[in-house]
């Protein structure tokens, strides 16, 4: 069965995704992003969602999680959260 790990940062705003996506791009550390950014209560880990399967996350996530390409940063992605930064640090299908 499919599994992999993931890391995000949520924030509410489009902008706000598309200004912490560049800085990470700039070369600021993901995990200090998340910490400092992020609204969901994964930010105390650097964002780190741990292990998952297929559906165990809304649809707008699985969909990246399994198909982009392991260690680059999506996004952003909407879902009824708001918009996240995704990055996939191990994937196995």
């Amino acid at each position: 069965m499919a599994s992999a790990n993931a890391r995000h940062i949520l924030v509410a705003d489009r902008n706000r995704c598309e200004e912490i996506k560049q800085r990470i791009e700039d070369g600021e550390d993901f995990a200090d992003l998340a910490r400092n950014h992020s609204t969901c209560p994964s930010a105390r880990r650097g964002g780190d969602l741990g292990e998952f399967g297929p559906g165990q996350m809304v649809p707008e996530f699985d969909r990246v999680v399994f198909s982009a390409p392991v260690g680059e940063v999506q996004g952003p992605v909407k879902t009824q959260f708001g918009y996240h930064l995704l990055e996939v640090t191990r994937r196995e299908d």
